[in-house]
């Protein structure tokens, strides 16, 4: 089997291979622009692995022109720039020790040994310089049937790195079948050494919990996850029912994956996850707007349109409802309005914190409304309602 797509015949690529292997060296395309392609989907980022040392490859690259960057050399990598491209490059390597969260590695020059310590079978893919497809773990047969399989021994596995626990499920939601369900020792494992994830920092964790719910439909990840105890570990609190829902009422929209993470619920994400401060500050935005009882066009002028979106989406999914009719077109229509009364129609009769109460009270009124009244009808409130 071959590969094929426009990458494999970047002008930088083929001269960096050419540079490696003019010298009797391997080089190999390894991972996950071999999975892709296999896949038919986009290959973006472009890993080799070779049997040449990384003191090698830096002095073979630099010769041919190209600028080598140091990125990993305890482990073996360099990343080279070959006309505008980035290639990170790794020696074949085995693991000597582990401690669930980093490898001590040795080099190698065997295939055998560099496929045996990666993580799943389906990212133990490589290719030769002519796109050949080299299995030396049968990771092909589990790409085609959409089977996310650990490489061995999975406890194994997980052992090395228990951040492993959670790209078992990121990989499914992503390359796994829904219908097929999840790798049967694999998740066996994930549920026996789960206790290991508090050893994993809690950036890790933030960022495969964000890969994973970015995923066209991770509902069925997370709720294996949750029946396994994992997603107890990383968010305690939170609850998978209502995930499904909202995927089913995302069709056809970007999906958002702080959206998800808002209708899961969980308690004290923003820290759990290592969320940004505007991350943290959307969420909680978002929480209080799913919890109030704003109408659409009433969210699309307090959160905008995108904002307003995700609210309106999340709360329906939380009560297992449609999305209200014409949703989309208040939402914009509450995005693109304006209160229509300012503080300078209101003075020079008031001012200070009476000025501040009646627009206030103008402002429920008008929301009350649904953006309806206009500012004839809100100057003619006389004692309109307090906040």
């Amino acid at each position: 089997m071959k590969l094929a797509g426009d990458w494999l015949d970047h002008a930088g690529t083929k001269a960096l291979l050419a540079a490696l292997t003019a010298k009797r060296h391997q080089a190999l395309f390894v991972g996950g622009c071999v999975r892709n392609a296999l896949l038919g989907e986009v290959v973006s980022d472009i890993d080799l692995a070779t049997d040449a040392l990384p003191e090698t490859v830096t002095t073979l690259a630099q010769s041919a022109g190209f600028r080598v960057v140091p990125t990993g050399l305890d482990h073996g990598t360099v990343t080279v720039i070959a006309d505008g491209r980035a290639h990170e490059v790794t020696t074949f390597r085995k693991d000597i020790e582990t401690d669930g969260r980093h490898a001590i590695v040795a080099f190698s020059t065997r295939i055998e040994d560099d496929a045996a310590r990666r993580d799943f079978t389906i990212n133990a893919l490589y290719a030769d310089t002519s796109g050949t497809v080299i299995d030396p773990l049968g990771g092909l047969p589990d790409l085609q049937s959409r089977r996310v399989r650990f490489v061995g021994d999975p406890e194994t596995r997980l052992r090395e790195d228990y951040l492993r626990i959670l790209r078992f499920f990121r990989f499914h939601a992503r390359y796994g079948d829904p219908v097929q369900g999840l790798d049967a020792d694999g998740l066996a494992a994930c549920a026996a050494l789960v206790s290991g994830l508090e050893s994993i920092s809690k950036e890790r964790i933030g960022s495969e919990m964000r890969k994973l719910l970015a995923a066209r439909d991770p509902a069925p990840a997370v709720a294996a996850m949750a029946q396994a105890g994992v997603l107890a570990q990383v968010l305690p609190g939170a609850d998978p029912r209502a995930l499904p829902v909202l995927v089913h009422l995302e069709a056809g929209r970007e999906p958002r994956w702080l959206r998800r993470l808002a209708v899961l619920g969980g308690e004290a994400a923003a820290d759990r996850l290592r969320l940004s401060r505007k991350e943290a500050d959307q969420l909680a935005d978002l929480r209080a707007a799913i919890a109030s009882l704003d109408t659409p066009a009433a969210l699309g002028w307090r959160h905008g349109a995108a904002g307003g979106e995700d609210a309106l989406l999340a709360r329906a999914a939380l009560l297992s409802q449609p999305v209200p009719a014409g949703a989309d077109a208040d939402l914009t229509r509450g995005a693109t309005a304006t209160f229509p009364v300012t503080a300078a129609d209101l003075m020079p009769a008031l001012n200070g914190q009476a000025l501040g109460r009646r627009l206030k009270a103008l402002e429920t009124a008008w929301l009350a409304s649904d953006l309806r009244l206009d500012r004839v009808a809100l100057m003619s409130e006389i004692d309109p309602p307090e906040p």
